[in-house]
């Protein structure tokens, strides 16, 4: 297991780790170019881990490195159109990465979308979602859509939900949540459900769970 970045006692960390569950030991694996918190990493088809955007308590990143198991070591990549933080990405069945929403700055929330294709190193713009998010979530259905759920809009915490069509680059919503929640949490079963568990609705921090 890759480790990489967050926050410290100094600022935000550049450094990574790897944690071998055969052994339960963890090791130091080559720094990444900048110091990132609040970034998201996407496990490619070739293996490598893209890693994107976030803050480093200053300014918010548009930069994208990659990091190659097989040597250790981060290389820059072509970075995104939009600097984010608190985003998600997620990788597709054709093997792009859909990056969605964050924001890049404290006072913005972003409803924007773009595809990073890995066998040209290039970012592209895609539909924007219906709504703008931060601190959401993003699942890879088995029909290859992608669900996002909930966040942050700019005002308040929400409960809508929408699918984006990977074969038409477009959103579309579906049912809301039961619950407003951000900084949440959604996996895809085995038997193609979502479970969505816990986060925050903005006065009280949530133990309660429901499926998609």
């Amino acid at each position: 297991v890759l480790v990489t970045g967050g926050y410290g006692n100094t600022g935000a960390s550049d450094s990574a780790e790897l944690y071998d569950p055969l052994t339960g030991i963890w090791t130091t694996t080559g720094s990444m170019i900048n110091e990132r918190g609040d970034h998201a990493a996407s496990v490619l088809s070739n293996g490598k881990v893209l890693v994107t955007g976030g803050w480093d308590l200053n300014i918010a990143y548009n930069s994208a490195e990659l990091y190659d198991p097989s040597t250790g070591t981060w290389t820059t990549t072509s970075n995104m159109n939009n600097a984010r933080w608190c985003h998600t990405a997620s990788v597709l069945s054709n093997g792009k990465v859909l990056v969605t929403g964050g924001k890049p700055d404290y006072n913005f929330t972003l409803n924007s979308a773009e595809l990073y294709d890995p066998l040209t190193d290039i970012w592209t713009t895609t539909g924007n979602m219906n709504n703008a998010r931060e601190e959401h979530t993003a699942s890879v259905l088995s029909n290859g859509k992608v669900l996002v759920t909930g966040g942050w809009n700019g005002v308040s915490i929400i409960n809508s939900a929408e699918l984006y069509d990977p074969s038409t680059g477009t959103w579309t919503t579906t049912s809301n949540m039961n619950n407003e929640r951000w900084c949440h949490t959604a996996s895809v079963l085995s038997n193609g459900k979502v479970l969505v568990t816990g986060g925050s609705n903005g006065t009280i921090t949530l133990n309660s769970a429901e499926l998609y």
